[in-house]
């Protein structure tokens, strides 16, 4: 019996996992088959273009079978990976389900093999021409509404931003293609990316939502023009119910900051110039919700990275008015914006110009109180900016009638006690800094005298001594095992660590005479410096004992090889500390003490949130602007919860009928006291001339009604 013999060729292009086999084992050997199948793929692409359902099953085979060995032939598959995309692209809405996931599939499984990055941004190199919105798109400039470019940029930050929020893409590179979308022409693509870096919704999800949250003074409308029925009440409640849920549910989820996204950005500082430089530039083109959004932004980036755009306080200064739109959003952009290293220079005008426009006889109590609050939140980050005769004249404000008032200047006084005392009178100091001999802080731009010891560090040695104490007195080794466990849990900056791996360099003492110390005084003048300081040492000598008493106990850890502290121990010292000053406020310290307490347990918890990214201590709210204001007026469900509670524990409510049957009676109800009132009292009442004028028909009602009360009864 004769086999028939099928060719080489034919067998392999039937067979495509069995060419795709032999060629993951020898490429070069097949690349004649593969060419076939390319060319072959190529010719079938171009059918496909045109009618989609004609060869969609092959052309999807040779899609997958081209995706399976593409980096076996880098330069043939070169614009394979553009063209599955482009594809996706521009023909998704007439693709077949089965099509659009088989060219998903490959993508993926491209990137999965490292042939194509994750990243490929199309329609991000756009610029803006002048105010009225022209597009520039590589040499052609094209208008602003060009909806090929605000779609292709629109796709990348939404997938970005999606990706990001499900925890697939959570790097510096997804950061930096929502960064580019910041600055693109398109004021949806670059409100988008605004609100992905504030963790606010999009302003398409925001314009959904409000079409889901029905009008609430068109509902009541509608109820008072349309006949009432009791159906129509239930319908309208449930409606109401369900608006206000909606209402609260978006508000609680627009109230979560991105805080890893800014720490994540790539060169902050030059992020932020082209930030202002577009907020200034196209300040007449955009809206002012809009050039709110940039400011938010901007000042968070400036916070978190300690930013000096200093041309910001200059834009933002026609802004602070009182009669301003959305005034608070913008005082808490700018308080957000400084921080202790900007310069008091810039804000000193922004703070005269806030006390001009807020704190006066001629506006609300709201105003002034927002004014102050917004005052204390700036000088809080940079006090030298405040003038000594505009703080004294903020501060007699604290003795206001109105409780926001009196609540922001106590607070802007109470600040400066702490941080800087010497720019208040002596009877406006207080009984700490009054007995305090430094009253007056270092500059800015000047620090304190070199430190001698580390503030607590005895406490840290007490602790030593009390585990050694405990160990029945034998001394506690640490060795170089116990040291690298202590920095187990904390980064270490590679710079440091690098520099510093090979250890100390010795330098040996023969070698003394090949130091040359630089110095532009002569020999004479270290004779005479070394003479006055033996005279000096000789004078310390016969000084009496007080003088030496005052000098500063030093703790031996910071005089010994432990002095090199690990994260750990600084992390037990501050607990220490915590527990220090409790056991100090429990004894019945002062005050004072009460105060470095809080500053203590919120130094870590700053520490803890700038551990896990967290920056929202750095930030303010506009409740912290506007401060503690009056109780609004209780809706609905609060009244109804008022209600509830009140009940609680009785056992009769509404109508006090029956009253007589209880164990204890009562007194008597209003109905009764009116059967036994004098008949001169009820003659001219309502219900008595009434009765007189009743009508036959009426007189029938009543005692029909009548009637059927005795009946019930």
């Amino acid at each position: 019996m004769e086999r028939n013999h099928v060719p080489r060729g034919a067998l392999l292009t039937s067979n495509l996992p069995q060419l795709q086999n032999l060629i993951k084992r020898d490429p070069a050997a097949y690349k004649e088959e593969f060419l076939q199948q390319w060319n072959h793929y190529e010719s079938i692409r171009k059918i496909f273009q045109i009618n989609p359902d004609e060869q969609a099953q092959q052309f999807r085979q040779l899609i997958s079978f081209i995706a399976q060995v593409a980096q076996c032939y880098p330069q043939e598959t070169a614009d394979f990976p553009n063209r599955l995309s482009a594809l996706l692209l521009e023909s998704y809405s007439t693709l077949n389900p089965d099509t659009r996931k088989t060219l998903v599939q490959n993508l993926v499984m491209l990137r999965n093999k490292s042939v194509i990055t994750s990243i490929e941004q199309r329609g991000m190199d756009g610029e803006v021409l002048g105010d009225k919105g022209k597009l520039r798109v590589g040499t052609t400039v094209v208008d602003a509404s060009s909806k090929q470019s605000a779609d292709e940029a629109m796709w990348a930050v939404v997938m970005a931003k999606e990706l990001w929020k499900k925890g697939v893409w959570n790097d510096a590179k997804t950061v930096s293609i929502v960064a580019l979308g910041c600055f693109h022409p398109h004021t949806k693509v670059q409100s988008a990316s605004l609100h992905f870096f504030l963790g606010s919704d999009e302003e398409e999800e925001e314009e959904s939502d409000e079409d889901d949250i029905p009008d609430v003074k068109a509902l009541h409308h509608r109820r008072e023009v349309n006949k009432k029925t009791r159906s129509s009440e239930k319908k309208l409640a449930k409606t109401l119910k369900s608006a206000r849920k909606k209402r609260k549910e978006k508000n609680a989820e627009s109230a979560t900051p991105n805080f890893p996204a800014l720490q994540l950005l790539n060169d902050p500082q030059t992020f932020g110039e082209k930030l202002y430089d577009n907020l200034s530039r196209y300040d007449k083109r955009y809206s002012l919700d809009h050039k709110i959004l940039l400011m938010q932004l901007l000042s968070r980036v400036m916070g978190a990275h300690q930013l000096c755009i200093l041309g910001f306080y200059n834009y933002i200064i026609k802004y602070l008015t009182y009669h301003q739109l959305r005034i608070p959003a913008i005082l808490v952009s700018l308080a957000q914006s400084v921080h202790s290293l900007t310069p008091p220079d810039a804000l000193t005008p922004v703070i005269r110009k806030i006390a001009n426009e807020f704190v006066h006889p001629g506006v609300g109590p709201e105003v002034i109180a927002a004014g102050l609050n917004s005052i204390r939140e700036v000088c809080r980050r940079q006090p030298w900016c405040m003038e000594e005769d505009l703080l004294g004249d903020l501060i007699e404000y604290r003795k206001s009638r109105d409780k926001g008032v009196m609540t922001a200047s106590r607070g802007l006084l109470q600040l400066y006690r702490e941080v800087n005392p010497g720019m208040l009178k002596r009877r406006e100091r207080g009984k700490e800094a009054t007995m305090s001999k430094d009253l007056q802080r270092p500059a800015f731009g000047h620090t304190n005298s070199a430190a001698v010891d580390i503030e607590g560090l005895e406490l840290l040695e007490a602790h030593f001594e009390k585990l050694r104490a405990e160990d029945d007195g034998n001394g506690v080794e640490v060795n170089e095992e116990d040291d690298e466990a202590a920095w187990e849990g904390w980064e270490v900056d590679s710079e440091t660590s690098d520099s510093e791996s090979e250890g100390w360099i010795d330098v040996s003492s023969d070698d003394e005479d090949d130091i040359v110390i630089s110095d532009s005084e002569d020999e004479s003048t270290k004779k005479g410096k070394r003479k006055d300081k033996k005279e000096a040492d000789e004078s310390m000598e016969t000084d009496p004992p007080e003088v030496i008493e005052s000098v500063p106990r030093t703790s031996t850890l910071a005089t010994t090889k432990a002095s090199i502290l690990t994260p750990a121990d600084f992390a037990l010292l501050n607990d220490l500390k915590i527990k220090a000053a409790t056991e100090a406020v429990q004894a019945g310290a002062g005050p004072a003490t009460k105060r470095k307490l809080a500053a203590l347990e919120a130094n870590k918890k700053s520490i803890s949130n700038k551990e896990s990214g967290n920056l929202s201590e750095f930030f303010v709210s506009e409740n912290d602007i506007l401060g503690p204001r009056k109780k609004a007026k209780a809706d609905y469900e609060e009244r109804m919860a008022s209600i509830q509670k009140g009940r609680e524990g009785r056992e009769k409510f509404g109508s006090a009928r029956g009253k007589k049957k209880k164990e204890t009676p009562s007194s008597s109800t209003n109905r009764e006291k009116a059967r036994n009132k004098p008949l001169m009292m009820i003659l001219a009442s309502n219900a008595v001339r009434g009765k007189k004028k009743a009508s036959l028909r009426e007189k029938q009602k009543k005692l029909r009604a009548h009637i059927n009360r005795a009946k019930k009864s």
